[in-house]
């Protein structure tokens, strides 16, 4: 049976872009530094050699890993989400800190995406899992490593 991972449309464009970069530009690039460092002799004192080498395997490796993800991907686009103003993956959120007032909005995206400081929240987070199946009025509250916090879900978006 075959994990799925979710991930939003502009996650899994990311990904890709990333990956046509690392084939058609990094690695021709890695290819030639490694030749180059060749033609000059003794690769057993070739530092050039050992980087190439060493970056070779780091895009191999990159490259093994986003075509995994991609093969495993559940491509999610939240604009043609409709789950009534329930919290799902996909979903904007937009809370209100029950303790302190202040407003924050994030969208719940897959691993890969998650960002906290540009409001991209990963779905395995302690807020993410607290505010899934959650709907506009309710109250999540939010076991997290700082300790317990309250937050009001004003507005749930699909964008």
């Amino acid at each position: 049976m075959t994990t799925t991972l979710p991930i939003t449309k502009r996650g899994a464009e990311l990904l890709k872009a990333e990956l046509h970069q690392l084939k058609t530009v990094d690695r021709p690039a890695v290819i030639n530094a490694i030749a180059e460092a060749r033609a000059q002799g003794d690769l057993s004192e070739n530092a050039e050699y050992d980087a190439a080498k060493d970056r070779q395997g780091f895009i191999e490796g990159r490259i093994k890993d986003i075509e995994g993800k991609l093969a495993a991907a559940q491509v999610i686009d939240p604009s043609a989400l409709d789950a009534g103003g329930r919290v799902v993956f996909g979903a904007t959120v937009e809370l209100e800190d029950e303790d302190s007032g202040e407003r924050v909005r994030y969208q719940i995206v897959g691993e890969d995406e998650a960002d906290i400081k540009q409001g991209l929240l990963n779905v395995s987070s302690p807020i993410a899992r607290a505010l899934i199946g959650k709907s506009e009025g309710e109250v999540a509250v939010v076991n997290a490593p700082g300790g317990e916090k309250s937050y009001e879900i004003v507005a749930v978006h699909y964008q």
